[in-house]
């Protein structure tokens, strides 16, 4: 797999700063079902890294000590993490709120059976992918048979109650561009979306979140071997809106690899960049939330993927992303 990380390095991009510490974003392991097309972590069923007990209280820790108001897992399929489950009532039991970035397919897995039922008496918002709701499209960048499991997945959180109008159950679903270009409208796209999943298969979900695809990882390296990367590296620079920097979700959240060092942002894991605010890697069992307070953000070329056009982080479109 080609590294990407020398070719986004020096450059232009705005500096930037943080503010006060809201949200932690904890990545529990590469281990996933999948080996999508798209994935900016390389996850796949044969990864065998996954976060310590040890460390995994030590997330609890400071985000308890630094009143942290979310707690966002994801992965790999988070839910393959055998302390999961512990992880999350621990979490709830602290009035944290928990969010699952689910592949949706792991609900159907019979060795995951149950999930989906502890999912909602958590009361944990669950942000799904589903990058189309054309069976052809998903399957072609997820994996045969992913569409199928996905949208049996949906159903069974409707039937939970997941998605509904008056429902404490938040269902929203994320979508990736299938290719090397910026995601449409969100707000146009997610109507389209709950027409056609409603009338097709009765399927109800809240929000519709459309993410850039970062040029890292498997989706930066296939780029690489199709000699598209400069091209689409200039898509970003030339799409960037000023307006996108105040509403960047690594403002106000940092990111935990699964040996718990910590990150500015999941995208600068992914390249191995230490947060910027530290001289040299932190430890999130060393880490003091308020030396993160208006300190420096690293950045590289990649972070024109968040900024371009409507703006995208793991909330989605910047006008409308979690603040």
């Amino acid at each position: 797999m080609h590294d990407t990380q020398p070719l986004l390095a020096g450059s232009d991009f705005p500096a930037i700063f943080r503010k006060p510490l809201e949200i932690l974003q904890v990545n529990l392991g590469y281990l996933c079902n999948l080996s999508c097309v798209h994935c900016h972590v390389n996850a796949g069923p044969k990864r065998t890294e996954l976060m310590s007990l040890a460390t995994l209280e030590q997330v609890l820790a400071v985000a308890e000590a630094a009143s942290i108001h979310t707690l966002d897992l994801t992965g790999g399929a988070p839910e393959m993490h055998p302390h999961f489950q512990y992880l999350v009532t621990q979490a709830r039991s602290r009035g944290i709120s928990v969010i699952d970035r689910c592949n949706l397919t792991i609900l159907e897995d019979r060795r995951y059976a149950g999930m989906a039922e502890f999912l909602a008496e958590q009361q944990v918002e669950i942000v799904a992918s589903l990058p189309c709701y054309l069976e052809e499209n998903v399957d072609k960048q997820r994996g045969k048979g992913v569409f199928k499991d996905s949208l049996a997945a949906l159903q069974r959180l409707n039937r939970l109650g997941y998605g509904g109008q008056d429902s404490p159950l938040q269902l929203n679903l994320v979508y990736n561009p299938q290719d090397a270009v910026l995601p449409p409208d969100q707000h146009n796209l997610e109507q389209a979306y709950k027409q056609h999943l409603q009338q097709h298969y009765g399927i109800v979900f809240n929000r519709l979140y459309a993410i850039a695809n970062m040029p890292i990882q498997r989706f930066g390296s296939m780029l690489v071997s199709q000699g598209r990367f400069d091209a689409y590296l200039e898509l970003l620079r030339g799409s960037f809106k000023k307006d996108n920097l105040d509403r960047l979700m690594c403002l106000n959240t940092v990111s935990i690899d699964w040996q718990g060092t910590v990150y500015d942002c999941d995208f600068n894991q992914m390249l191995d960049m230490p947060l910027g605010a530290a001289a040299g890697r932190i430890h999130i069992g060393d880490l003091l939330p308020q030396i993160l307070n208006g300190a420096s953000i690293a950045t590289a070329a990649h972070c024109y993927g968040c900024t371009a056009g409507q703006g995208s982080s793991c909330g989605g479109a910047l006008g409308t992303s979690r603040s």
